[in-house]
């Protein structure tokens, strides 16, 4: 496109249905502002319109349906999920709802156990059998035979999705100088549309995690694990960059992709400072009075987080509750979960906010937890977006005392790092910065500002990815 005249594009291409992705949106932005033009690819569902603009790009949703991964099936398929969507189009003109969308049940995380683990109705005879077996150690076989079979399925869809994504994405994709894959979903669509210019464009695969050794991925082994890391080495060759979120995220894949050293920018939101007086929101909206302390969990909604632990562990916890504040597979176990006892009145749920209110959202707390579980690799080293953002606003962590995450709390004084598998010490390490004096508080607030005006910020962050850029596609619209 650079050849034409017009500024050069650069296209995110996401897996997720572009509703609260903060990184492409940060990303986007700042690119906007260098001089690029850009659009976004994510994939459609119903009830979300399949163009939208995002003030000053767009935002293209894609039908995927997994059968357009077979040859042959392909074309049928293509037909198939477009009259999906031309029949939600025309019932929201004629109706002003929105299909599908509210319908749509959530589905349950199959690996919750204890207090999340799912509870399916049942009656008469089956019911009353379940009732006496479960939360008994003979529950415990069961449980796992039945995670076992769901397993396979994820395994056979997982390769499949991805290249299903990639040929959806021929249907809406302009041209661009430059596709960025957002995670390993991406990877595949990108090196597809690169390969589809001819050498035109080029691709960068931005890693956010350390997908082999993350939730369902982790589990794998043998013959599927060796397919699936040649997959990933693959694809990840064909690309121009790799990029990732951490330092140590940078060590493991340039080992395990055997790809040069990619270039870190952190998943940090831009420079803000809290009002005076600080937000009450949480209170407000749960009609809390000021005495009662708020211990925050934000993000996803998924088994590994450290919110059953957490749950736990607020019980403990005398004159504070938890409030749960996100969206994903466990939402409505959560839901179900939390108006029983002993967590009735002790935790609280609340629906994701848009992101640019979720600054405001986190002030509103006292503490935020994040006990993520030592459970893979990735989770290990993992730098998650809601550090920053607890340190965005002022606001002091309990984190897990693992290399990723405990690295910056220590270095940055913004809070205590415990052991997350135990309700006791999460417990006791909540209670050791609500108890602390005001003075004490105060600066432990202070601290967090500081690390994140310093140096934990998107305002430093964003020129590592304009200088990748400029390697690849020459100098920035604004510096020429």
């Amino acid at each position: 496109m650079s050849g034409t005249g017009q500024r050069r594009r650069v296209a995110y291409v996401s897996f997720s249905t572009g509703t609260y992705d903060s990184r492409t949106e940060r990303m986007a932005r700042s690119v906007l502002d260098a001089g690029y033009d850009v659009v976004a690819y994510a994939r459609w569902e119903p009830g979300l319109p399949v163009r939208e603009d995002r003030d000053g790009y767009r935002l293209i949703r894609v039908p995927v349906e997994t059968q357009m991964a077979i040859p042959g099936l392909a074309g049928r398929a293509r037909r198939r999920v477009w009259a999906k969507v031309a029949a939600a189009e025309k019932t929201t003109a004629e109706t002003g709802e929105t299909p599908g969308a509210a319908a749509k049940p959530r589905a349950s995380d199959p690996r919750a156990t204890g207090a999340l683990a799912a509870r399916p109705p049942a009656t008469g005879l089956t019911g009353r059998v379940r009732r006496a077996v479960e939360g008994t150690w003979l529950f415990r076989p069961l449980r796992a035979v039945r995670d076992l079979a769901r397993i396979p399925r994820r395994w056979l869809l997982f390769p499949a999705s991805l290249r299903a994504f990639a040929v959806a994405l021929d249907d809406v994709a302009e041209p661009a100088d430059l596709w960025h894959g957002m995670s390993i979903q991406g990877l595949p669509a990108v090196v597809r549309r690169k390969s589809k210019s001819r050498g035109r464009a080029r691709a960068v695969y931005d890693s956010r995690d350390i997908y082999m050794h993350a939730r369902e991925l982790a589990r794998v082994g043998g013959v599927r694990r060796r397919l699936f890391e040649g997959a990933e080495r693959r694809w990840a060759h064909e690309v121009d960059s790799v990029l990732t979120v951490n330092d140590e995220y940078a060590r493991i894949l340039e080992g395990q992709l055997h790809v040069p050293r990619p270039p870190v920018v952190m998943n940090c939101p831009a420079r803000w400072t809290p009002p005076e007086p600080r937000p009450d929101l949480i209170r407000e909206r749960l009609g809390l009075p000021p005495s009662t302390a708020v211990v925050l969990y934000q993000g996803g909604l998924f088994s590994e987080r450290g919110i059953e632990e957490t749950m736990d562990a607020i019980l403990s916890v005398p004159d504070a509750v938890l409030v749960l504040l996100g969206y994903g597979r466990l939402r409505d176990t959560l839901a179900e979960v939390v108006t029983r006892e002993p967590y009735r009145g002790r935790v609280f749920l609340v629906d994701a906010v848009p992101p640019s209110e979720l600054l405001t959202w986190t002030a509103s707390a006292d503490v935020m937890v994040m006990a993520i579980q030592p459970s893979s690799l990735n989770h290990q080293h993992t730098t998650p977006n809601k550090l920053f953002e607890a340190m965005a606003a002022g606001v002091p962590v309990v984190a897990s005392d693992l290399p990723g995450m405990a690295t910056i709390v220590r270095a940055t004084g913004c809070g205590v790092v415990c052991d997350p598998t135990s309700a006791g010490e999460i417990a006791k390490a909540i209670r050791g910065i609500l108890e602390l004096p005001a003075e004490e508080r105060a600066a432990l607030r202070a601290r967090c500002l500081a690390a994140a005006h310093d140096t934990y910020n998107w305002e430093s962050q964003v020129g590592t990815l304009l200088d990748l850029y400029g390697r690849l596609l020459g100098p920035a619209p604004k510096a020429s």
